[in-house]
């Protein structure tokens, strides 16, 4: 079997809002949380706990996640030269 090689390189990572892509997905999981924590005793009832649990964790991950990205931002932006404005610190 031949080794597959590609016949072009490989395109540049898509750089976005990423910070606010992060946050705006950890909210939702934390919206998520409280919307279904009225309902706690029917998904016990019915076998679903876990998609409470799932969306806590979600929310949970999404703080580990925005203090990752803050932090690989600010790095991105020192490599570059460039001293973040006190609007992007927030």
């Amino acid at each position: 079997m031949a080794k597959w090689t590609p016949k072009h390189e490989a395109p540049e990572p898509l750089e976005g809002p990423v910070v606010a892509t992060i946050v705006g997905g950890t909210i939702v999981w934390f919206v998520l949380f409280l919307v279904q924590l009225p309902f706690y005793g029917w998904f016990a009832d019915h076998g679903h706990l876990w998609w409470l649990w799932t969306c806590l964790t979600g929310g949970g991950l999404g703080l580990i996640g925005i203090w990752y990205v803050r932090k690989r931002d600010a790095a991105i932006k020192r490599a570059a030269g460039l001293r973040p404005t006190s609007a992007e610190q927030l």
